[in-house]
């Protein structure tokens, strides 16, 4: 599964990419997860199965659901919560529920 993460800056994003990547990996699952600039987003959607969006980009969150749907790639906005969480799980499990998989 590969995963993106978007939050602005791409700061926060970076951390939560890692941190996924270390959950998924203590689970055992085949997941990518990498951090991106929302300028990059329209270019990385060919190639990701979710894309994990920051609560403060939640209101450009329905033109990126359209464009993400058309790409094929389920979207979900993070909450606040994700950026403070000490490990990856919480935006892991909401990717792996917004792709239909069970956490």
């Amino acid at each position: 599964m590969q995963i993106i993460v978007v939050c602005g800056a791409g700061a926060s994003s970076t951390f939560i990419a890692l941190r996924v990547r270390r959950s998924a990996a203590s689970r055992g699952l085949d997941v990518t997860a990498k951090a991106i600039a929302l300028d990059n987003v329209d270019d990385a959607l060919a190639d990701a199965d979710v894309l994990l969006l920051g609560a403060h980009l939640a209101e450009s969150a329905s033109h990126l659901e359209r464009t993400a749907k058309k790409a094929g790639t389920a979207l979900a906005v993070m909450p606040e919560s994700v950026f403070t969480a000490p490990t990856g799980d919480d935006a892991l499990d909401l990717a792996l529920t917004a792709a239909g998989a069970n956490p």
